[in-house]
């Protein structure tokens, strides 16, 4: 899956799923300022992550994460582990 194919499928649950306005979605938008993505929406991410994408995020990994972008690359990574 290609750098682009995730952020459209991120960019598409975040719209979808958390009703967050397409134009917040830029790879330097804050994850819990721009974005208001709070603690109960990760455990949210999380499954939405194991549907979409084939792995459980880790919760641990999951805190360093604070920009959209970071996400996009931490899904990457995670996909060719």
């Amino acid at each position: 899956m290609t750098k682009q194919e995730i952020t459209e499928k991120v960019n598409a649950l975040l719209v979808e799923e958390f009703e967050i306005a397409e134009e917040l979605l830029t790879p330097e938008a804050s994850l819990k300022e721009d974005l208001e993505i709070d603690s109960l929406d990760f455990v949210d991410i999380v499954v939405l992550i194991d549907r979409e994408f084939g792995f459980k995020p880790q919760a641990a990994e999951l805190k360093n994460v604070k920009t959209l972008g970071a996400f996009y690359d931490y899904i990457e990574q995670s996909l060719t582990r």
